[in-house]
């Protein structure tokens, strides 16, 4: 083996073993609580929520964002981006982002029932039924957000369904080799 090959070898053996220690946790990221957000996601979490209530839902977006850049873990953050995305008329988005925020806390009745109604705008009503199901079962007591659910499937029920067959492209017909006499 050549001195460069050599080289080249330890360089790639010294980049593999680098990559491998900037994927894995430092020590206060692995000895934190999954309920222990970093403070400055919290901070900037607010300030999403600030701008959201004023109407503002871009730089909420923006805020957001960067409190998960910040802490990924920071749940709530996920929801109120559903939130926003439903808001902005984005449901299949929204479903997306209550899916991540499930995945961190299968069991978070905000999310669950989020979702629902989420599934339920885009017109998926057995989703939606599953998802309350699932709120049903981890809310015993008396949940609005469940009640809110009920009634955005309830909702999603009385529009006017359409039949595949009924929008289904009908073949075309046409007359070859016919004469007019």
């Amino acid at each position: 083996m050549t001195k460069w090959e050599n080289a080249m070898r330890v360089s790639f053996l010294a980049l593999g073993a680098g990559l491998i220690l900037a994927s894995m946790p430092v020590a206060s990221d692995a000895q934190r609580a999954d309920n222990d957000i970093l403070p400055r996601s919290v901070a900037l979490q607010h300030q999403g929520a600030e701008a959201q209530a004023k109407g503002d839902l871009t730089a909420a977006v923006d805020f957001y964002e960067s409190a998960l850049a910040a802490d990924p873990r920071n749940r709530s953050a996920i929801v109120a981006l559903a939130q926003v995305a439903r808001a902005q008329g984005l449901p299949g988005k929204a479903i997306g982002f209550y899916r991540e925020a499930l995945l961190l806390e299968p069991n978070d009745v905000v999310a669950l029932t989020g979702q629902g109604e989420a599934l339920a705008d885009k017109g998926a009503l057995e989703l939606a039924r599953e998802k309350l199901a699932d709120a049903k079962r981890v809310c015993k007591a008396n949940c609005p957000q469940v009640a809110a659910l009920e009634k955005a499937i309830a909702a999603g029920s009385e529009k006017r369904v359409v039949a595949a067959e009924a929008i289904a492209p009908k073949p075309v017909v046409a007359t070859v080799g016919t004469s007019q006499n």
